[in-house]
């Protein structure tokens, strides 16, 4: 898929116009795009001078390409994104640059800007990143766990196992990230955490496209096992376990 979403390029698709009482043929968005801006209207219904556009602008687009609505290999045309996000084309162009930058977006040169096709040696390189990564908090949170972060953590790993029994990918993700976010918010390292920031969505959204491969990681019993160690104050056996779980994904699986 290298040209958008329909036959007039990226976005193209039918649109409400209720001055003209119907549907109206725009090349502004798609409906399931138009959806996405709705539900994110929210984020990006700010001033242009206000210093969060910036931001939100490049978590709204991350989130899109690692969720799908931006698939891989669909062209990105600066003003249809600003259409679509209602913005000018400065905070756009920098998100793109730091899409680049973290893998999720390609620029080839006197061509087109698409988003990055899925890669399993991406995936990899992130996976073992993330591993090491991960294994490091879990070191430096051990030390610090409480009854109320053991709660957090057996609550979403109950999350992730009934996402799983649902087949709710986001869902899963969703707990699989609160789970493992209890290390990394206990650790308090801002470089960590920013690193984690940039690969982590590399494996999310290959996650999202192998569904399959995400149930079959066993990750409910790793978790409970993490916990376990954690409680007992084993800072090595649960660092080692949280890099064996993140370690268990295969990006090569088809």
């Amino acid at each position: 898929m290298t040209a958008g979403f329909g036959a007039r390029g990226p976005f193209t698709s039918a649109r409400w116009s209720p001055a003209a009482g119907g549907i109206s043929t725009t090349p502004l968005a798609t409906l399931r795009h138009i959806a996405y801006c709705i539900s994110h209207a929210g984020a990006l219904l700010l001033r242009p001078a206000d210093p969060l556009l910036r931001e939100r602008v490049f978590t709204t687009l991350r989130a899109a390409i690692v969720d799908g609505t931006l698939q891989p290999e669909e062209r990105l045309v600066e003003t249809e994104l600003c259409a679509w996000l209602n913005v000018s084309r400065t905070p756009v162009r920098e998100a793109l640059g730091r899409l680049e930058q973290i893998g999720l977006v390609l620029v080839r040169p006197s061509a087109s800007t698409i988003v990055s096709p899925l890669s399993t040696r991406a995936a990899a390189e992130a996976q073992a990143v993330a591993a090491s990564l991960h294994e490091l908090a879990a070191r430096e949170a051990v030390p610090l766990l409480r009854d109320e972060h053991v709660d957090a953590m057996t609550a979403a790993n109950d999350r992730f196992a009934d996402a799983l029994a649902r087949g709710d990918v986001q869902a899963a993700i969703d707990a699989d990230d609160a789970f493992h976010g209890v290390f990394v918010d206990l650790a308090a390292n801002r470089m960590l955490a920013g690193v984690l920031e940039d690969v982590t969505p590399l494996l999310r959204r290959m996650e999202r496209a192998r569904f399959a491969t995400l149930v079959g990681r066993a990750s409910v019993g790793q978790h409970r096992r993490i916990v376990e160690h954690a409680l007992l104050g084993d800072v090595d056996a649960a660092a080692r376990a949280t890099r064996e779980n993140w370690l268990t994904l295969d990006p090569a699986a088809d």
